[in-house]
């Protein structure tokens, strides 16, 4: 009997004990919940753009504090959450939490060292900053009630206070000789001047240009006036205060050279950069001779299509494609006619290639006339699920008559669909992710992504036309070329003409291009290299997959994998799609 109850005691304690340590795996996984979920409070409520963007509409008639103190309590707040989050046990949870954990974490370090190094001092620059942003504002606002005017209303009476607290942070970077390059600031002046029309051809003006039927006509004219009044009174002269202070105090004291290495701590910015856009431990000097290496390859392939079309050599016929006046685009309207096209074939293409399809609307639209004339060929601006706004893709129609069409067809598949518009919206329409999973920031990936899945094109049977297959190329040649003379300018010290001429000699860009593209990475050290080191991760991932699993592999399944993560550091995607890999073995019964 003492046996029987010793047994039955011992029974009791082990029980008691299992139970406790379920109560304390669940109570550990409850607050990590609950910390990231006051995390992603914390972010809406101190960046009402950025809710905005994603869909939450509680905070669209606010602005974000942009002054130098809204950074340091910024900073203060990320040391903060870092401690309350690293302290969490993790064992026990289930994978996807305790990525959860490491990438929160991963994010919070980042952060604190990124404002440690005082990059934000530099907010503008050509290819973005508050002039730009605040410009494209009325396209991210849902306008469907009197309210949601109201609330575009109460931003732009804010929009001064903005420019103001931008410009103090500028003069901040002045002190401590952080400074974009000269020339590139001179491009801001002129754009935040082109912004300051008069009201009605205001971007600010446009969503008054028309409204919904529902809102009574009285209302109509009512907030009619008081935008136009604003626009007038407020955001046009706030803009020009903006530009005359970058034209005549800023701008003269821009930097000289064009890489970051001519700023204090410069070296080790850039390299910042790079780790953070690239989501790698590869150094500048690495990422250098690997582009020099894909330079060389690619042009091999290309030059089999040259002498398809009878050149001997890649000169004579990139300098073929750069005199024929039939491979340039004749109008803007054939330009935006085009990206239509290329987008409705390759919807009827996605069920080949993917089982998730994305439920977002995509729409193809002229981009922006205020910042066409510094812009790419075409980009992308991401919808949101919640306020049912549309993907775009932005179509470039400035200088149609001096844009090259060869690549129009891998620009249109990278820049919608399969790249950015399938990626962001799946990835805001995963429900197992918390939020700032599916809004996470990772270059690399959701780039690597969207230049990976040029090559899709062809392998679904399109790019028929031999110029068109050559301006895939060329995209992979840009791609490339972008590893050289990012780190040629940002590490090596090249000039802006030293990439210029490495442009030139190795693409058929047209010109208007090339100085755009220059004058990118020279603004946005390390982003261009995130392009062609994501599309290689992507695609050795799924060559590995292809051979481990032999007949098994089916390219949706991958596909679908790949995308099921949400944006991720191309680490964790390496180290994910190899567990992907096993499960699928073993569920194979190899």
């Amino acid at each position: 009997m003492k046996w029987d109850f010793a047994i039955v005691l011992l029974i009791m304690l082990m029980t008691s004990t299992a139970l406790a340590a379920d109560a304390s795996l669940e109570a550990r996984r409850q607050q990590l919940k609950a910390v990231l979920e006051d995390e992603w409070e914390y972010a809406l409520r101190t960046h009402p753009e950025f809710a905005t963007y994603v869909g939450d509409s509680r905070y669209n008639d606010k602005l974000s504090d942009r002054s130098a103190e809204a950074v340091d309590r910024e900073l203060e707040h990320a040391k903060e959450a870092l401690k309350r989050i690293e302290v969490i046990d993790t064992t026990g949870f289930p994978e996807q939490e305790k990525l959860n954990k490491e990438l929160a974490v991963r994010e919070l370090r980042e952060q604190i060292e990124g404002m440690g190094l005082k990059e934000w001092e530099m907010p503008v620059n050509q290819m973005g900053g508050i002039h730009l942003r605040f410009a494209s504002m009325p396209s991210q606002l849902p306008f469907r009630t009197p309210k949601d005017y109201e609330d575009y209303l109460a931003r732009l009476h804010q929009l001064p206070r903005a420019l103001d607290q931008t410009i103090g942070v500028m003069r901040l970077g002045l002190k401590d000789h952080l400074m974009p390059p000269r020339y590139l600031l001179e491009k801001v002046a002129r754009q935040a001047q082109n912004v300051a029309h008069k009201p009605e051809a205001s971007p600010f003006a446009k969503p008054v240009e028309k409204f919904p039927t529902v809102i009574p006509e009285a209302d109509q004219k009512r907030l009619r006036d008081a935008v136009l009044t604003a626009v007038r009174n407020e955001v046009g002269p706030a803009y020009s205060k903006f530009a005359n202070f970058v034209r005549t105090e800023y701008a003269p004291k821009g930097r000289t050279d064009s890489g970051m290495w001519a700023l204090p701590n410069g070296d080790a910015i850039y390299r910042f950069d790079v780790r953070e856009m690239t989501t790698t431990n590869l150094g500048p000097e690495e990422i250098h001779r690997m582009g020099l290496t894909q330079v060389e390859e690619i042009e091999t392939e290309m030059l089999k299509i040259a002498r398809q079309q009878g050149f001997s050599d890649l000169k004579s016929f990139n300098q073929h494609i750069r005199t024929d006046r039939q491979l340039y685009a004749t109008s803007g309207q054939q330009l935006l006619d085009l990206y239509q096209h290329y987008t409705d074939q390759m919807y009827a293409k996605l069920p080949q290639l993917f089982g998730r399809l994305p439920r977002n609307k995509l729409e193809v639209v002229q981009m922006e006339a205020y910042r066409a004339p510094d812009e790419v060929p075409a980009d992308y601006s991401p919808g949101s699920p919640q306020s049912g706004r549309p993907g775009r893709i932005n179509v470039n129609e400035y200088a149609s008559e001096k844009r090259l069409l060869l690549n129009a067809e891998a620009i249109a598949y990278h820049e919608g669909i399969p790249g950015h518009h399938l990626q962001f919206t799946i990835a805001a329409e995963l429900p197992e992710l918390p939020p700032f999973r599916k809004y996470a920031e990772f270059t690399a990936y959701s780039e690597g992504w969207a230049f990976y899945s040029e090559r899709l094109g062809k392998e679904v049977g399109f790019y028929q036309d031999p110029y068109s297959e050559y301006g895939r190329l060329e995209n992979e040649m840009w791609r490339a070329v972008r590893l050289v003379v990012d780190t040629g300018v940002h590490y090596k010290h090249w000039s802006r003409d030293q990439m210029l001429d490495y442009f030139r000699r190795h693409t058929a860009m047209d010109e208007q291009n090339i100085v755009t593209e220059v004058d990118r990475y020279i603004a946005w050290p390390g982003q261009a290299l995130a392009y062609k080191l994501g599309q290689m991760k992507i695609i050795e991932l799924r060559e590995r997959a292809r051979r481990e699993l032999g007949k098994e592999f089916d390219i949706r399944t991958y596909h679908d994998a790949v995308l099921a993560l949400g944006p991720v550091p191309l680490d964790i995607l390496g180290e994910r799609i190899d567990q992907w890999i096993t499960s699928q073995k073993t569920r194979a019964g190899q």
